[in-house]
């Protein structure tokens, strides 16, 4: 059997840590004295810390507050790296892959302990190949390239691979790297929205992936 790759977004489709994120944001931001909406901020959850930083602040900003902004936003999130909740079925998913003959690569703008943290909740080391980080690659989403690594890990083209995401710029990746798109519900976008940025279905969460992966690229 020809090698087959499935690659996936960490946050909000492995891990319930979209909502964490908002929050820290929120107040990395309130802190340095911008005021963002919570909802702005979630839409912009996925996207590298530079590029969400610029997606919310605009290019006018000042850019030498985008550090401080990083740092703070790392401290309020590291506070939660020992209770990071799995999401339903993540371990199983990931495990079942493996097993069927997938090769499971995790695409991420996480790195260092925060991907460690990630990893832990997940429980399925044994079933991660590889994971490209944000460390890895120069653009992160919805550029290519976080994709486009991830296949050069598993040594897998793109028409032989699936990627698994649950935001629009999870799906923008994908679609632009060329490989099939799945979404999931878990991290809090709508269904039309993934759907309109490149998934071809759409799932609530990895245990109802799992539970349907007979009718899916990926059975």
């Amino acid at each position: 059997m020809e090698q087959r790759a499935a690659v996936f977004d960490v946050d909000g489709t492995l891990v319930d840590t979209n909502h964490l994120h908002v929050v820290t944001w929120w107040e990395a931001f309130r802190q340095a004295g911008h005021t963002v909406p919570m909802h702005a901020v979630h839409r912009a959850v996925g996207l590298g810390s530079s590029d969400l930083i610029a997606h919310l602040l605009g290019e006018e900003r000042d850019r030498e507050q985008d550090a401080q902004l990083n740092a703070a936003h790392k401290a309020l999130y590291g506070q939660y790296f020992d209770r990071l909740p799995a999401l339903p079925g993540a371990g199983e998913l990931l495990r079942r892959l493996h097993r069927d003959g997938w090769t499971v690569v995790l695409a991420t703008s996480a790195s260092g302990p925060e991907l460690g943290a990630l990893r832990r909740a997940i429980d399925a080391d044994d079933a991660i190949k590889a994971t490209a980080s944000s460390d890895d690659v120069q653009e992160g989403k919805p550029a290519p390239e976080p994709v486009e690594h991830a296949l050069e890990l598993a040594g897998v083209p793109a028409e032989r691979a699936v990627f698994v995401g649950d935001t629009v710029w999870d799906m923008r990746a994908g679609a632009k790297a060329g490989v099939r798109c799945l979404g999931v519900l878990c991290g809090g976008i709508p269904r039309a929205d993934l759907t309109e940025a490149g998934a071809e279905a759409v799932y609530a969460d990895p245990a109802d992936l799992l539970a349907r992966l007979g009718e899916t690229p990926l059975g």
